[in-house]
C-alpha cells in the first residue's frame, strides 16, 4: 500500500494516540477533518492499521509471560489459528525457520504458565514446544508504565476494557450500549482507566506500510556482561521488542527491515557484537493473533 507524507503523519499520530480526534490530526498534519477521517478509514478498512487498546498485563494478573516456538505435523496455519483461540496467548505467528509457529503465552504465574504450555503440548497438530521463559522484558514498543496501584475496578470495567481492545476507537455511545451505561457514564469510565495507566490506544501498523515488510525474531546466547550487549540493542529503532529469558537463549527480540536482505545485514551486525555467542533467527511470515 502506497503512503505518502500526510499518510505517514497521520499514522503517526495515531500510533501516539489511537483516540485523536479527526479534527485534531488535520490541524497538525495542514488537511480538512473530512480528508483526514477519508485518509485514516482507508488505512483502517485495507486492514494497514487497526486501532486497539492495549491493556497492561497485570490488569489480569498476567506475570508470567513466555516465548513458544512451536514444531508441527501437516499444515502449521491450522495449528496457529487454533492456538488463536487460546486466551493465553496473544500474540500468534505463522515463521520461517526452526519451527513453524511462533506464540507468546501469558498467564497469572509459572504454574500456570507450565500449565498453559502442557496445553499447548497437547494440541492436535503439535509436534513440540521449546519454551524461553521471559525473566524481565526490556524494550516493548507497546509497554505502558505501572497502572496506579490504589485504582479499583468492576466488572464493567473489564468489559469497557474489552471493547476497547476490539475497536480502540468506538464511540462512547456505542461504549454505552454495550456495556449497560449512558454515554457520559462510558465515556467518564473509559477515560478514567486511560488515564489511571490501565491501557493505552494505540494504532497497531503493518510493518510494510512503515517500509519494513520483513519482521524477523531472533534468540541469543551471551558470554559475560550482558548489560552494554542489552543496552545497544535497545538503542537501535529497528529492534521493536527485546527480553532477558531462561532456557536456550538468554534474550530475544525483534528486528523489522525494508527487504530480506537488509534484515540479514542487521542480524551480521548482531552477531559481530561483543557478547554475543550464538544467534538464531526466523522471519515472521504471517501476523495471526495480536491482541494486548
Amino acid at each position: 500500500m502506497d503512503l505518502d507524507r500526510t499518510d505517514l503523519e497521520i499514522v503517526r499520530h495515531l500510533q501516539a494516540d489511537g483516540r485523536m480526534t479527526f479534527e485534531t490530526i488535520a490541524q497538525r498534519v495542514g488537511l480538512s477533518r473530512p480528508a483526514t477521517r477519508t485518509r485514516a478509514q482507508r488505512l483502517l478498512t485495507s486492514g494497514a492499521l487497526r486501532i486497539v487498546a492495549i491493556v497492561h498485563p497485570a490488569v489480569k494478573g498476567l506475570t508470567a509471560i513466555a516465548h513458544a516456538s512451536i514444531r508441527v505435523d501437516g499444515p502449521a496455519r491450522p495449528v496457529a489459528h487454533s492456538i488463536a483461540e487460546l486466551a493465553e496467548a496473544p500474540f500468534v505467528t505463522l515463521t520461517v525457520g526452526g519451527h513453524a509457529v511462533v506464540a507468546e503465552v501469558r498467564a497469572p504465574d509459572f504454574a500456570a504458565l507450565a500449565a498453559s504450555i502442557e496445553r499447548l503440548r497437547g494440541m492436535q497438530g503439535v509436534r513440540g514446544v521449546d519454551t524461553l521463559v521471559y525473566t524481565r522484558v526490556l524494550k516493548d514498543s507497546t509497554a505502558l508504565s505501572e497502572p496506579r496501584a490504589d485504582l479499583q475496578m468492576d466488572e464493567i470495567d473489564h468489559r469497557i476494557l474489552g471493547e476497547l481492545q476490539a475497536d480502540g476507537r468506538i464511540a462512547f455511545a456505542d461504549l454505552g450500549e454495550r456495556v449497560g451505561l449512558s454515554p457520559g457514564a462510558a465515556r467518564v469510565r473509559a477515560l478514567r482507566l486511560l488515564e489511571a495507566g490501565v491501557a493505552r490506544v494505540v494504532a497497531l501498523v503493518r510493518p510494510d506500510v512503515l517500509g519494513m515488510g520483513q519482521l524477523c525474531g531472533f534468540a541469543l546466547t551471551v558470554e559475560g556482561d550482558a548489560a552494554p550487549l542489552v543496552e545497544r540493542l535497545s538503542s537501535w529503532e529497528r529492534v521493536s521488542y527485546l527480553a532477558a529469558c531462561m532456557g536456550r537463549a538468554d534474550l530475544v527480540g525483534t528486528v523489522a527491515g525494508e527487504t530480506l536482505p537488509e534484515v540479514i545485514t542487521l542480524l551480521e551486525q548482531v552477531r559481530e557484537m561483543k557478547g554475543v555467542r550464538e544467534l538464531t533467527s526466523w522471519v515472521h511470515a504471517e501476523l495471526v493473533k495480536e491482541r494486548y
